[in-house]
């Protein structure tokens, strides 16, 4: 079955999460993707679990796995002019290039946007960065903890006594990852129409704001931002998450509360909460919601969530759900039943499951191909058959640590 970017071909200059992630999904999309590593070391992700005092034995580097899956991997000396020329004939015959490297280091090498497009006008030429490509932090480097400092999304999490607080999973990375891809989709879209390809960008800063653009926009249109809550005290108890007796947590989101209140109090046992004048109607319970919250706290903590679930569903239509961690999702059926989660054959450690593309398609759907790949695994196949090296030519490259 075809995917829709197969034809396409990507030059991936990229290292750690926000740049791999970005042509990983054009990878799962079908795209050839041909990922440059500096030929001592490669990119960090394939060290950094290491380096972090991590020591997984025999298991999958998983950071570097999950960002470089269905890649090809050339190794490099870029400082090299034979490298790079390497680098410049690829460029000749693909579509897209994709690099995160601060401003400067490109130009450098002659690996900018000037003198790539020169050589392939139908280029487009994709940079990720953390700051944007402008204005006066535009150099400062910047990692996926700064990009949620920056963003301010460590002052929107938690409740309104806190201190900032950060979230796990390098999600500022992930974010701008997917503002990449999404950049350089439209961008080869645009060039079916113009025959041109043109240059694109996305940061950490941009993604992690727009991620937020409700709050961002109550700040730009009426001068404030939405505010953090505390669950022990918000104006809407159905806008709420409890904790069950055996600790796990269940989640309401009913903004028009009292459409449900009646039929929820009833399934939880406390009618008398409906009909109550301090509690009858949303605008009622507002100054009352932190003794509200306390009452609906004793009730839920009376049983089990299984339990909770039960009741709920069979006593109405109600709009909630249950409170996930991370290590949840493998088994949620939800996950499954729409192929979140995906099984890909690893040459050495067996079948492996990652986090799928979580997008669908009737009739090209994505895949993932293969898992990501050694060090410099395909660095003689693209010199050989893609550019037309003989193996003498190769040898002399190995001989000069050019590869």
């Amino acid at each position: 079955m075809s995917r829709p970017l197969e034809g396409i071909r990507v030059i991936d200059w990229t290292i750690w999460q926000q740049g791999p992630v970005a042509s990983m999904m054009l990878a799962d999309l079908g795209a050839d993707v041909i990922k440059l590593e500096e030929r001592v070391g490669g990119d960090p992700g394939r060290g950094v679990l290491r380096a972090s005092g991590i020591d997984l034995g025999e298991l999958p580097n998983f950071y570097f796995e999950a960002h470089n899956r269905g890649k090809r991997s050339v190794a490099l000396d870029l400082k090299k002019p034979e490298a790079r020329e390497i680098v410049h004939s690829l460029v000749d015959r693909a579509d897209v290039f994709v690099q995160n490297f601060r401003p400067g280091a490109a130009e450098r090498l002659g690996l900018d946007a000037s003198v790539l497009r020169a050589r392939n006008p139908r280029l487009i030429y994709a940079s990720g960065s953390g700051f944007g490509r402008k204005g006066p932090d535009a150099e400062r480097p910047c990692m996926d903890y700064l990009g949620l400092a920056r963003s301010g999304i460590m002052n929107a999490v938690g409740g309104p006594d806190d201190p900032p607080q950060s979230v796990q999973g390098a999600i500022a990375d992930q974010a701008g990852a997917t503002m990449l891809a999404f950049a350089i989709m439209t961008a080869l879209f645009e060039r079916e129409r113009s025959g041109e390809g043109q240059e694109v960008d996305a940061s950490l800063l941009g993604a992690m704001s727009w991620m937020q653009g409700l709050s961002v926009a109550s700040r730009l249109m009426i001068g404030m931002e939405m505010l953090r809550f505390s669950r022990r005290a918000t104006f809407n108890p159905l806008w709420n998450h409890y904790r069950c007796s055996d600790d796990r947590w269940i989640a309401f989101a009913m903004a028009q509360a009292d459409r449900w209140w009646g039929d929820l109090m009833k399934v939880l046992g406390v009618p008398e909460l409906a009909t109550d004048e301090r509690y009858a109607t949303m605008a009622a319970r507002g100054p009352h919601g932190e003794e509200l919250i306390r009452i609906l706290d004793e009730v839920f903590a009376q049983r089990p969530r299984h339990e909770w679930a039960k009741i709920l569903d069979e006593g109405g239509d109600f709009i909630w759900t249950v409170v996930n961690s991370v290590s949840d999702l493998p088994d949620d059926p939800q996950m499954r039943a729409n192929e979140y989660i995906a099984s890909v054959e690893h040459p050495s450690l067996g079948p492996l499951e990652m986090l799928n593309l979580p997008v669908g398609f009737s009739r090209t759907p994505a895949a993932i191909t293969h898992t990501a790949p050694e060090f410099g695994q395909h660095t003689e196949q693209v010199l050989v058959e893609e550019l037309g090296y003989t193996w003498e030519q190769v040898g002399v490259l190995k001989e000069d640590e050019v590869i």
